[in-house]
């Protein structure tokens, strides 16, 4: 985790939260406010640039490195938002010009969903497959149970069948076809400034500084993360404690592997690199890390070491792909007996 701290359990309908003015809590603990629709429309979409670009970034990593990843899952690359999730369901709505309850969030960018065409950020959907997600029951506000029932509705039905169709409010079908996806979500958590990795989500907050950064960069910070999750640090740690020594062990692992994935997704290895330089110098913490990480200058060299690594691999005329599953020394035993 590039920041430490534990994150509370987020709703998936952040947005909502982000938008009622108490990021980061639950729809029950939030608080209504009056926006102009104009304004609630900007703040809407200001959201959606965020998530948007999360989405893209984490989509490049999850797709580049379904070869090599422990778990797969068949994706499409689309986050849908249920009106019902929000305290006051009618302004949403009106705000974008709904007559249902279901539009498009997020279509991650190259993804099975870009490709299809039709699936933009506010578009109305009534239909998965033969199901009529309008209809299904639900509270009248604050209820973001559904829209989780959704996703793992798209789930399972690409895990059975390798595609879904997606039914358009303003008429006709959209059949989309997945492809085989490192099995990692990625949510973005209204109001705060840390990432975190959960074991099978990456939740990265709004306020996170790695949004300034240039695309790859920003990338960098999310294959930390996703690195958490693939090396199955959570359950490591779990298993072994949760001390100062293994803390740090996992973190310069996942920092190391930041360049495999970056490689992997289409982006330069050195972007892991450039990334730490610009991050660490502000917002490694210092000598009251409690060492829980390696000092930021440190983490960059051990970071430099692998990007050298794989742009020597790049050059071989063989070269098919950064495969971390060979080529990657890892610093824990992943198959070591848990500690009594």
């Amino acid at each position: 985790m590039l920041r430490q701290g534990q994150f509370r359990r987020w709703a998936l309908a952040g947005l909502a939260a982000c938008l009622l003015g108490t990021p980061g809590l639950a729809q029950s603990e939030a608080a209504s406010f009056e926006l102009k629709p104009s304004a609630k429309l900007t703040a809407l979409q200001e959201y959606h640039a965020l998530d948007q670009r999360l989405q893209d970034a984490g989509w490049k990593l999850v797709r580049g490195n379904a070869d090599y990843c422990p778990k797969t899952v068949q994706s499409i690359g689309l986050q849908l938002q249920d009106m019902v999730a929000f305290k006051e369901p009618s302004e949403p709505r009106a705000t974008l010009g709904l007559t249902g309850d279901f539009a498009v969030q997020t279509v991650a960018r190259g993804s099975p969903s870009s490709n299809a065409g039709g699936l933009s950020f506010g578009r109305e959907i009534e239909r998965l497959n033969a199901e009529e997600v309008n209809q299904w029951p639900a509270e009248e506000r604050s209820h973001w149970q559904r829209l989780t029932r959704a996703h793992d509705y798209i789930d399972a039905a690409l895990a059975q069948e390798g595609r879904i169709m997606i039914g358009l409010a303003s008429g006709g079908d959209l059949l989309i076809p997945s492809e085989k996806a490192c099995a990692t979500r990625f949510e973005l958590a209204g109001g705060s400034k840390r990432a975190l990795a959960e074991g099978s989500r990456v939740v990265i907050g709004s306020k996170f500084v790695g949004f300034d950064y240039a695309e790859d960069e920003f990338a960098a910070a999310i294959a930390h993360e996703l690195a958490h999750n693939l090396l199955g640090h959570r359950a490591w740690l779990d298993a072994n404690g949760r001390t100062r020594k293994n803390v740090r062990l996992t973190e310069r692992e996942a920092d190391r592997l930041m360049p495999w994935l970056l490689a992997n997704a289409g982006y330069e290895p050195s972007a892991a690199h450039r990334f730490m330089l610009r991050w660490g110098p502000k917002h490694d913490g210092g000598l009251f890390r409690g060492r829980t990480h390696d000092g930021w200058d440190e983490r960059a060299e051990f970071i430099q070491t692998e990007v050298e690594l794989i742009e020597a691999l790049q050059k071989s005329p063989t070269f098919a792909g950064a495969d971390w599953r060979t080529g990657f020394r890892r610093e824990i035993d992943p198959k070591a007996a848990p500690k009594k």
